[in-house]
């Protein structure tokens, strides 16, 4: 069905009379101050990535076609050299529903610091490991608009598997992910088809959503590797992604009342070993013009819990570094014509077990471009954790992006 689908997109695209193209061509420098702790990796990567993206619409934009492709070349990461089909498909609106068919993004979530309820679309890691970038899902996705909220049906048939940055690639987890040889609870793997529902709603200040998702995990736990074995320090000499069954309700919610933005997101997870809870809550509060100028701050603290161990040297293991952490952060928007931003923010174990810290900060250039500069790194964490792969791989990148 999906073939078919696609097969009809194409010759819809090609049909009808031509729309916008859009998009972006970066260069993006990365850069490790210390050496690094593995063979073969390097101090700096350069790469340069296009973003091509196309739109049409007709019936008066109650038919939508969009298409959005993604190609990154790097230096020295082989697999960081690679495409992606970020959307390809056509939405048709009504008066009270909709319905997207193809390939396609959706997102949940409201927190700052990590999206739990996010589970349709699958992680770029190779992009970056904040979670924010996103493969394409193959999907149906049928909208209800009611009075009393919008309830959203979700058929995903065909799983992409999680990205992982290859044996030069930093930052990577000390053993290498073999990802040539995943495993799956399912014999379907790939084909296996999953569903998705969703109910959003507005009440006075809060935004409700809730959420409940059935198939295989986008999150993998890992395993050891076919043919690896067990190095003398506990840590396996390659490791699989492990890709289970999962059933996840979630919740999210978001009330802005005044300078305030409350903020939660909570999941219960059965399926990845013994059934598990995890949430972010926390705020961020404005402060508007302040010292009389044009720029906004925003105060953001956030608490992060997970029932999941991160202890890497027990398997199969998570990638969930956060149990018990703290967050708190700042975002400065100078509202310049530039549209200058900046956001700095640290998660602190609570435990004692290690800090993880992040700046980003973007400026439009002219009106066609835009440099971006983030900053990442960990501090003083423990040698099981998932963050101890990572303690040479403080980090600085620096991006220029043409927009067309």
């Amino acid at each position: 069905m999906l073939k078919q689908a696609l097969v009809i997109l194409v010759f819809t695209s090609t049909a009808v009379a031509a729309g916008e193209w859009r998009g972006n061509l970066s260069a993006d420098f990365l850069y490790f101050p210390r050496t690094a702790a593995y063979p073969r990796q390097e101090d700096s990567y350069l790469s340069a990535a296009v973003e091509p993206e196309y739109l049409h619409d007709w019936n008066d934009g109650y038919d939508l076609f969009s298409f959005k492709g993604f190609y990154r070349k790097d230096q020295h990461d082989d697999e960081r050299t690679r495409g992606d089909i970020r959307e390809l498909s056509w939405l048709h609106a009504a008066d009270d529903w909709e319905i997207t068919v193809g390939v396609s993004k959706v997102f949940w979530g409201v927190t700052e610091s990590i999206h739990l309820v996010d589970v349709i679309n699958q992680s770029d890691v190779i992009e970056n490991l904040d979670g924010e970038d996103k493969l394409g899902q193959p999907m149906i996705n049928l909208g209800f608009i009611r009075d009393w909220g919008v309830v959203s049906v979700f058929v995903l048939p065909g799983f992409r598997e999680r990205t992982f940055p290859g044996v030069k690639g930093r930052p990577r987890f000390a053993a290498p992910i073999d990802t040539d040889n995943p495993q799956y609870q399912d014999s379907d793997k790939q084909r296996h088809v999953d569903y998705a529902i969703r109910y959003a709603h507005s009440v006075g200040d809060w935004d409700i959503g809730l959420s409940f998702f059935n198939g295989t995990s986008r999150e993998p736990r890992f395993v050891i590797a076919p043919g690896a074995t067990l190095l003398p320090n506990g840590f396996p000499s390659a490791i699989s992604p492990l890709y289970e069954q999962i059933s996840q309700a979630g919740i999210d919610l978001q009330a802005n009342i005044g300078s305030w933005l409350w903020k939660l997101e909570a999941i219960n997870r059965i399926g990845q070993g013994k059934t598990f809870a995890a949430a972010a809550a926390g705020f961020e509060y404005t402060f508007v013009g302040v010292f009389d100028s044009d720029m906004d701050i925003g105060m953001i603290a956030e608490y992060l819990y997970d029932g999941r161990d991160d202890d890497v040297t027990r398997i199969p293991f998570s990638s969930s570094p956060f149990q018990n952490d703290l967050v708190i952060g700042a975002r400065l928007t100078f509202n310049d014509a530039q549209s200058t931003e900046i956001l700095a923010s640290l998660v602190a174990d609570l435990e004692g077990e290690g800090q993880f810290y992040n700046i980003e900060a973007s400026r439009r250039l002219g009106d066609s471009y835009k440099l971006s500069v983030e900053a990442r790194g960990v501090s003083a964490v423990e040698l099981d954790s998932t963050f101890a792969s990572f303690t040479r791989d403080n980090r600085l990148r620096l991006e220029l992006a043409y927009y067309y």
